[in-house]
């Protein structure tokens, strides 16, 4: 299992191989001109920045439990507490 420091370390082919194989895609959400996956991966969340204009993926980062996005995931779907 990788933690989180370990996961921020990784180049961003890594970083999508390994959650595409391990990780869980729980919603997604536009915001910003972006279409942003949230994963679950092992015991974190993980935000793929997709930008549909440039077809790409601009980044892939842990998901920022102060972050204003939270709301928009939390109206669509129940995230464990736990893990926020």
């Amino acid at each position: 299992m990788m933690n989180e420091e370990e996961f921020v370390e990784l180049k961003m082919h890594e970083k999508i191989r390994l959650l595409y194989q391990e990780g869980a895609f729980v919603t997604n959400i536009r915001y910003y001109g972006y279409k942003i996956n949230l994963y679950l991966l092992y015991n974190y969340f993980v935000e793929v920045f997709y930008n549909h204009k440039e077809d790409k993926v601009e980044k892939i980062e842990l998901m920022d439990r102060k972050t204003s996005r939270l709301k928009f995931y939390t109206d669509q779907i129940s995230l464990p507490v736990n893990l926020l």
